[in-house]
């Protein structure tokens, strides 16, 4: 076991429950077993484990990736990082790494997809057209000393490194990519591990290997859903009828026809494959493949295409469609092919094709059972053995810790008169939550975020709330940039003497995203249960994990919605001095189905007069 005068805290004082936290990372470390950690949002748990781990591969020559699924929590762990290197003046490397695109200076790239960016940078470096990406080839003299700079002035947020590049019109993933290969801490994006291609191409140009890798992931409940996002591929009429156009500019007739005899497969599955009421259906691979002549020559046509396209502009449809009818071949175990069909915003019918994966494990299992060590952890790791079956990892240890902050300073009710229940959404019961809604905000002082299942629901209940409402209202807009979000807080922040609402959607930024410690939060309303739209993905994801875990219900469907529903409450208690009221609005919370999946420590309350428990607890 590290003893803890080995470890580099980055502050003076470590609770009794970080102490814990640390006994467990350092245990599986030494152990190389892996980590899943349940432990309360608040308590510091990268302040843990950063130190913990960076200790132990300092001194086993080993490299800590801390990933993360958002830019904003690479900002948290860079200064915990400065913070133990200007402690205990340690010698060692860390690099701030995001997504390629990201890290481009070529104009306009952020819009691209990733595999459309992939596709444009190849090209541009094969003709020799970045003038960045040249510079930091040709001038080795110059950039030598750029990255000796760089290192000495190390830990860099990967901004400050991107406006140091662009300065010296140097590619910045260039320059990230020489900084890894000495790094010992690399923080990065789930998908420089988890996708299979850029974690070879990042571990070839760095020299490194997963077997000498310690993982954390954070924020590890977004993991499941990540990855399946990330294996999922679909194409659309609207997607072929935009490769039909690239064909034709370059005068490809030969795409141009296979093209055109994909578009009309699709329409012909549609009329086979569904009656006039479905909106979508379970097809096999060999519906499509079947009638595909010469199917691999049809991939590289378009492959071909792609690449005549990416000379020109920065996104190829043809090569998004070529992407697609490789992965259609690809395995059934774990996946599901749909076929879909309705009409768009715009009114304009369409029709959809999607491999759909449904196995998370299919990704994240490879990456764990190479690595030295994997540590998933987040404040909603809870149940940790439904992570272990989701995740595919083998006998991990599983560590739950209670929230450890005064149980006073947080009031936690449920109010079993409304639902968002689909089968019971009308006006009345939009009213009925408004006025609930309203009474709340009178009984709580300061500021309040309630949190709806959806953007459209929150609106149809605003249509009412507004009227009633005392204080002022702020709305999460859908699409929101960084630094619109960060103006939206900054002028909420400031109504924390009077109280002002912010209305958000569980699905949306803020529900997860935001920290209002102290007094700039004092409520958090959580109102309706944010399932799933029972589509046939989530069947398929219910019967394919009641196949293998014999818990479809609860994998596929309950769960995912109450750690939706608890994160939206995290927003509320950030600390030990926190104080707060926690509502859920709905009467499925009161259910055993659904209430079983409370933390066992929240002493949830049951209560059709909350006004009265609130005013109390605030005395």
């Amino acid at each position: 076991m590290i003893e803890k005068e080995e470890i580099l805290f980055p502050h003076d004082e470590i609770r009794e429950t970080q102490d814990q936290v640390i006994l467990q990372v350092t245990k599986a470390l030494k152990n190389k077993q892996h980590l899943i950690l349940n432990a309360p949002t608040g308590l510091g748990k990268t302040d843990a484990t950063i130190p913990a781990t960076l200790s132990f591969a300092l001194k086993n020559n080993l490299t800590v990736f801390f990933l993360t699924p958002r830019h904003t929590q690479h900002k948290i762990a860079i200064e915990s990082l400065i913070k133990i290197k200007e402690k205990y003046n340690k010698d060692f490397l860390a690099l701030d790494l995001i997504g390629k695109k990201w890290l481009c200076l070529q104009e306009n790239v952020q819009t691209l997809s990733s595999s459309q960016f992939s596709e444009y940078c190849r090209s541009l470096k094969e003709k020799e057209l970045c003038d960045f990406y040249n510079n930091f080839k040709r001038k080795k003299t110059f950039v030598k000393d750029f990255i000796k700079q760089i290192k000495n002035k190390n830990p860099f947020h990967v901004g400050q490194v991107f406006n140091l590049c662009s300065e010296e019109k140097y590619c910045p993933y260039e320059t990230c990519l020489t900084l890894a290969k000495d790094a010992k801490i690399i923080i990065a994006d789930y998908y420089h591990i988890f996708n299979k291609s850029i974690r070879e191409n990042l571990f070839e140009r760095t020299q490194k290997d997963l077997s000498n890798c310690i993982i954390i992931v954070d924020e590890a409940h977004n993991l499941p859903g990540r990855i399946r996002e990330l294996l999922t591929k679909e194409i659309s009429f609207y997607v072929i009828s935009q490769a039909i156009k690239e064909a034709k500019s370059l005068n490809n007739q030969e795409a141009v026809e296979y093209l055109n005899s994909l578009g009309n497969i699709l329409s012909n599955l549609a009329k086979e494959k569904m009656n006039i009421q479905d909106n979508e259906v379970l097809i096999k691979k060999t519906d499509l493949v079947k009638k595909i002549n010469y199917y691999e020559e049809v991939i590289e046509s378009l492959e071909e295409c792609a690449k005549e396209i990416s000379e020109t502009k920065k996104r190829s449809f043809a090569g998004s469609v070529s992407k697609f009818l490789r992965a259609w071949i690809g395995k059934d175990d774990g996946f599901a092919r749909i076929l879909s069909k309705g009409f768009s915003k715009s009114g304009q019918p369409f029709i959809s094709l999607a491999y759909k994966c449904l196995d998370p494990a299919i990704s994240t299992k490879e990456v764990v059972d190479n690595s030295h060590t994997t540590i998933m952890m987040s404040g909603t790791l809870s149940p940790t053995e439904m992570y272990k079956d989701l995740l595919g990892i083998d006998k991990p240890l599983l560590s739950e810790f209670k929230d450890p902050f005064p149980k006073d300073n947080r009031l936690n009710i449920v109010i079993p008169e409304t639902t968002t229940k689909f089968t019971e959404r009308s006006s009345d019961m939009y009213k009925k939550i408004a006025k609930l809604c309203a009474n709340l905000v009178d009984s709580i002082p300061g500021n309040i975020a309630i949190f709806f299942p959806s953007y459209r629901l929150r609106d149809e209940i605003n249509i009412h709330f507004q009227d009633l409402c005392s204080k002022t209202i702020f709305f999460e807009q859908q699409g929101q940039s960084k630094s619109e979000r960060e103006e939206t807080l900054e002028r909420f922040k400031k109504y924390k003497k009077v109280g002002a609402v912010l209305l958000g959607a569980n699905a949306g930024s803020y529900a997860e995203g935001i920290d209002l410690p102290g007094d700039l939060l004092k409520a958090v309303i959580v109102v309706g249960l944010p399932l799933a739209q029972p589509n046939l993905e989530i069947k398929e994801l219910i019967n394919y994990y009641d196949k293998k875990f014999q818990k479809g219900w609860d994998y596929g469907y309950i769960f995912p919605a109450i750690i939706k529903s608890l994160q939206a409450a995290g927003r509320c208690i950030r600390s030990e001095k926190d104080r707060g009221v926690i509502v859920f609005m709905d009467m499925r919370y009161a259910w055993p189905s659904y209430s079983r999946c409370f933390p066992k420590d929240w002493h949830i309350k049951i209560t059709k007069e909350p006004e009265k428990l609130i005013k109390e607890f605030f005395k």
